[in-house]
């Protein structure tokens, strides 16, 4: 997209031009963004780790193994890795809620082993999103009881049910809304709830039954799903106008390989 189109969208949502400028330049010397012969923006390489993750919300469902055997997957920083500074510090933490990971004592992160790609698929994403390679990742078996109960309360699953109730009823009556709206308010309204609940399930720890109903995940997905062509269709006019591409919904449930551009319910 070019400039033009970014300081217009972010003018609808509140974002000075002069913000949204700055934004861009640092983004730009982080290799966050990049900038083609034509002056247009979009994701750098520095970005590809994060993007995947974000538009893998789609796939939530299918990265997911059918039952969890009771395993788990541990993270330990190791003591022999280089000082870390602030910005690894950030990247690793990042890295591992990404992943639904929790501490559970020292030095030691934990998660159901319940993802497709096991052990190693995880270790490979969580070094892609910023983990230390020093860092040991590798399989839990038979926690004993107390340490079993106490890893399984790392994470507050009255929270995440209530969470996932709450957005599919505010989706529900977005959905109904929208058409009544302006253009500028629907794209508005679309943007900030998609996107907040895009958010929602990209940082979900994707708990195994029985910790979690995985169908009360699945019902807001769903829903995303549906909101998400809705709000694409609000944001149109506006791409088309600035001569940015519009790219439909995926019509399957793959990971798209190519840049998300920006849209009403796909950016976060």
């Amino acid at each position: 997209m070019a400039v033009r189109g970014l300081i217009a969208a972010g003018e609808r949502l509140g974002i000075a031009e002069n913000s949204i400028r700055v934004a861009l330049a640092r983004l730009l010397a982080a290799g966050q963004v990049e900038r083609d012969e034509r002056g247009r923006y979009g994701l750098g390489a520095q970005a590809a780790a994060v993007r995947g993750q974000v538009t893998s919300w789609r796939t939530t469902d299918e990265r997911l193994v059918p039952a969890w055997d009771g395993s788990w997957i541990g993270v330990h920083r190791s003591g022999h890795a280089p000082r870390a500074t602030a910005k690894s510090q950030r990247r690793r933490e990042r890295a591992l809620r990404f992943l639904g990971f929790r501490r559970l004592e020292g030095a030691l992160e934990v998660r159901p082993n319940n993802l497709r790609g096991g052990v190693a698929d995880a270790r490979a994403r969580l070094l892609a999103l910023g983990l230390e390679p020093q860092a040991l990742v590798f399989q839990l078996n038979e926690f004993d009881a107390a340490t079993e109960m106490r890893a399984r309360r790392l994470w507050d699953a009255a929270a995440l049910r209530s969470g996932y109730q709450r957005s599919l009823a505010e989706l529900a009556d977005s959905e109904e809304r929208l058409p009544r709206l302006s253009e500028r308010d629907a794209m508005v309204e679309s943007f900030l709830l998609g996107g907040r609940v895009i958010r929602q399930l990209v940082l979900d720890p994707l708990l195994p039954e029985p910790m979690v109903p995985r169908a009360e995940r699945t019902a807001l997905l769903t829903a995303l799903r549906r909101y998400d062509q809705l709000g694409r269709q609000c944001w149109s006019s506006f791409m088309r106008s600035v001569g940015a591409p519009h790219l439909h919904a995926p019509h399957d449930t793959r990971m798209a390989h190519g840049p998300e551009r920006l849209h009403a319910a796909g950016a976060v």
